[in-house]
């Protein structure tokens, strides 16, 4: 995260009104049955990820027209924007439709292609994590990734191994052998629980920008770390064909000695 840069009273003010906009969208279709269609990529979409991004994308045009906007279902505008807001109605969409609490809105605001704000909000249960270059907060109590520096006594998360390369599972067997334990299928809810202290590593495979941008603030604002596979910084791009999380250098480092193949 760019520690350099300030977010604004108001940019901070409209994630804010946009995370309880979209929960107001989300939460009449929570463990109803709905309908679902599919993808280009197979994944499935709702009318609530649509609504939801539609009425995000709708208060930025209102509010600041000059800022582009990067969405899981709409696309992007204003790519050369100074200000880009990337936006992931539902991320954990499988997760919303099998009535699971793991899913939540996401909402990055980058500048210049730095992250400089995160949020994650839970539309059910109220839970929101926020991240800037001050602080990481919790429902506005500040929070703190874990000290757990031995391998044997972590624990891993990852959203979704299916996703996962065949040469990157044999790398995420090894982690997960040497830890206390795994679990899996908590989609951006674990990165809120790493930003929590509750969980030590989250490790992804083949993840899209409005997946991770969100959570990066978070996550190092709270204390962790995030870089790829081989321990580099994660850069604004579209996809990412690896990502580490972990709660404090010493973890990232154990934990990178078994996931980098050079």
């Amino acid at each position: 995260m760019n520690a350099e840069t300030t977010c604004p009273p108001a940019f901070l003010a409209i994630a804010h009104a946009m995370a309880d906009a979209a929960a107001e969208v989300i939460r009449p279709w929570f463990r109803k049955r709905i309908p679902v269609d599919a993808k280009a990529d197979a994944s499935p979409v709702t009318i609530a990820d649509r609504d939801a991004e539609t009425v995000m994308r709708g208060m930025i045009e209102a509010a600041f027209p000059e800022h582009g906007i990067r969405g899981e279902e709409f696309g992007a505008c204003r790519t050369n924007a100074e200000w880009i807001w990337v936006l992931d109605p539902i991320d954990g969409t499988k997760s919303f439709l099998s009535g699971s609490l793991a899913f939540g809105t996401q909402i990055a605001l980058l500048h210049r292609g730095k992250p400089v704000l995160g949020l994650i909000n839970q539309p059910i249960t109220g839970e929101r994590w926020l991240g800037t270059h001050a602080t990481a907060t919790l429902n506005g109590a500040p929070i703190r990734t874990s000290d757990q520096i031995r391998l044997g006594e972590a624990i891993l998360y990852t959203s979704a191994l299916e996703q996962f390369d065949p040469s990157h599972h044999e790398r995420f067997a090894a982690l997960a052998a040497k830890v206390r334990f795994s679990r899996f299928s908590h989609d951006c809810y674990a990165a809120g629980l790493l930003a929590l202290g509750g969980i030590d590593l989250l490790v992804e495979s083949n993840v899209f920008d409005y997946d991770i941008l969100p959570q990066m603030p978070i996550v190092e604002a709270a204390g962790g770390v995030v870089t790829d596979w081989h321990g580099r910084l994660l850069i604004d791009a579209p996809q990412y064909e690896t990502v580490l999380m972990a709660a404090n250098a010493e973890i990232h480092r154990a934990a990178l000695d078994l996931l980098r193949r050079d």
